[in-house]
């Protein structure tokens, strides 16, 4: 990928972790002519991020603006990124991975959660009674990068320049290229049941150690680890990847993962998934998700910010 031509990314797709995080999920309002009115404000509100992330960048404030897969062709009718589809849902047995679509997703990191909150109140005001809040949670990092369920997470993540050669659409989609296909899940965690478990048969479900977070040898993996159902590689034997942008939400009554893929291309998230609840073909499933269950799944494209600012006016 020729970074160097690459239209500006909106800065959040790729960035490196963060302390906090907001989850906006937003739906048009059924106003004569929204699409008209919301295409310059989102433009408007990407731009704003992106200058933010400047402004407060001691705090590394990043942040993107995401549209729904079923919301595209209303919003930009000429043009749609080559692969977007709606989000795949699937079942098996008990294990579930349902779909729940929203028009656009504003996702915000920060290690400030008052500047958070701040830009949060700033964004919903910019979009005025254009749209609707329908969905909205904060995030937080857990000890050291650690999901709920006491393991290190993000550890297979891309790094360095590697993050913008997985996450963002190069010259194969010349008109989306800088942007990133994006799915969210919301996971809630039934950490009850995981803690009554032997540390031995938690570090087997996941496939790494848990204190020392070090990957288990290939022969030594359950089938049905987590790291095995995920880690997949293509046809030529090269790594499947996606970049990760997950981070641990919740209260007392309900906690969990707020998941995020960006990738170049959602075939990936979507042989993880596949992976995940259908296992190998010969039943071996992810055993995670007998103690986890997917309440959300959507899909949505991040567009560069050149391609929204097209649309400033």
């Amino acid at each position: 990928m020729d970074i160097q031509n690459m239209p500006r990314e909106q800065l959040g797709v790729c960035a490196e972790g963060n302390l906090h995080s907001v989850y906006l999920m937003f739906n048009a309002s059924d106003n004569d002519n929204v699409e008209s009115q919301l295409r310059p404000c989102i433009a408007n509100v990407a731009q704003y991020i992106y200058e933010l992330t400047d402004q407060y960048s001691d705090s590394a404030f990043n942040g993107f603006v995401a549209i729904g897969a079923n919301y595209w062709d209303s919003l930009y009718p000429d043009a749609r990124p080559e692969m977007l589809k709606p989000f795949p849902a699937m079942q098996a047995g008990n294990r579930e991975a349902p779909a729940i679509e929203y028009d656009l997703f504003v996702h915000l990191r920060c290690d400030r959660y008052d500047i958070l909150h701040l830009v949060a109140n700033e964004i919903s005001q910019m979009f005025e009674d254009l749209v609707e809040l329908v969905e909205e949670e904060r995030g937080f990092r857990f000890m050291d990068s650690r999901d709920l369920t006491g393991f290190v997470d993000g550890t297979e993540n891309p790094k360095g320049r590697h993050r913008q050669e997985v996450a963002l659409v190069g010259d194969e989609d010349p008109e989306f290229k800088g942007g990133s296909y994006i799915h969210v899940q919301k996971y809630a965690h039934n950490l009850s049941k995981w803690h009554r478990l032997p540390l031995k048969k938690q570090e087997d479900i996941i496939g790494r150690t848990k204190q020392d977070n070090i990957e288990y040898e290939s022969e030594d993996k359950p089938l049905t680890s987590h790291i095995k159902r995920v880690n997949l590689k293509d046809e030529n034997g090269k790594s499947i990847e996606i970049l990760r942008q997950s981070m641990p939400y919740g209260s007392l009554k309900e906690q969990g993962l707020m998941f995020i893929s960006t990738c170049r291309t959602p075939d990936h998230f979507e042989k993880m998934l596949h992976s995940m609840v259908f296992g190998d073909g010969a039943g071996n499933h992810d055993h995670l998700m007998h103690f986890t269950s997917a309440l959300t799944g959507s899909s949505f494209f991040a567009p560069s910010l050149d391609f929204l600012m097209q649309f400033d006016n």
